[in-house]
């Protein structure tokens, strides 16, 4: 079977929609539904209902799904195993939302880098829900996200417990509604932030990504909700302050991985993205890579089984 065909099934059980799937992989919407229409010729079954509200799974569908990822991830699987590098034992692919590559990715890397450099890895960073769909297609072994939605057959492991605090460059602690920065930190932080403070809900600015917030706020003004572990340095050096009297959110990373994909390697680099985790001062991560020594606890390898 073409493993396209399956990779095609998952994106419209994922997406609900021939024409999102179309947008997403690419492809012509024709193209779209002449795979799937293969692919059920190829089974004997039906495995989508189409109407008006998009397409749904019908139980030849459902029973088909664990199958599809099967497929799918046992082919990349082989794909990498066979394409690996010169000098290199086992290979991983990681991907990321990008407010996470700097500093917890970066610094795991580095750590990779010094401790295992007989692995290959593949890195990336995309939005959320393309990477949750690489993890689920098997094309990505572990994805690292804030507050991941759940998917069927993927584990959401936490990694780091942060904290959205809001501060301010404002010398008495005060925010000024006219100089306020909403940080679009997700979903559920819209939610709270809305319930928190609707005084708010009308922001001159808004900017999606922490880093770049943060930058701007320091060199105009400004306040906002920013992750703790970075408003930390700026709040002890002077230039930022605790709001008083203001609600903190949750807003955590997880680890996700497909519970079809275990294996003795992605054990030990999930092990080993939580000894970095554990291991760092976090409100000092941008500063201490190059002085802070890493190593897995006694014993641990990257070695498959």
């Amino acid at each position: 079977m073409d493993i396209n065909l399956a990779r095609t099934f998952l994106q419209v059980a994922a997406n609900g929609s021939f024409i999102e799937t179309a947008q997403r992989m690419h492809l012509t919407q024709t193209a779209v539904s002449a795979r799937i229409r293969t692919l059920e010729e190829q089974l004997g079954q039906r495995l989508f209902v189409r109407n008006k509200a998009g397409a749904r799974l019908t139980a030849a569908g459902e029973q088909f799904m664990s199958h599809a990822h099967a497929l799918v991830q046992v082919w990349e699987r082989a794909r990498r195993q066979i394409a690996l590098p010169a000098g290199r034992a086992v290979g991983i692919s990681v991907g990321t939302e990008l407010s996470l590559w700097h500093p917890f990715l970066a610094d795991w890397l580095v750590w990779m880098n010094r401790n295992h450099p007989e692995v290959s890895i593949r890195s990336e960073v995309a939005m959320a829900g393309r990477l949750l769909d690489r993890v689920q297609d098997g094309s990505l072994d572990i994805a690292v996200l804030y507050n991941p939605r759940p998917r069927a057959g993927l584990v959401s492991e936490l990694l780091l417990e942060e904290k959205l605090i809001m501060v301010t460059t404002a010398a008495d602690g005060a925010v000024d509604p006219e100089r306020y920065i909403y940080v679009d930190w997700g979903p559920q932080f819209s939610i709270n932030h809305e319930a928190a403070h609707p005084e708010l809900s009308m922001p001159p600015m808004s900017i999606s990504l922490g880093p770049l917030a943060m930058t701007y706020m320091l060199s105009v003004g400004g306040a906002g909700y920013f992750r703790a572990s970075t408003a930390q340095q700026f709040i002890a050096d002077g230039r930022l302050r605790r709001v008083q009297d203001t609600p903190e959110f949750s807003h955590s990373a997880y680890v996700v991985y497909a519970t079809q994909r275990g294996s003795a390697t992605l054990d030990r680099v999930r092990q080993a993205m939580r000894t970095v985790a554990e291991s760092t001062d976090r409100s000092s991560l941008q500063h201490s890579i190059a002085a802070r020594p890493a190593s897995l606890p006694s014993g641990d390898t990257l070695d498959d089984a």
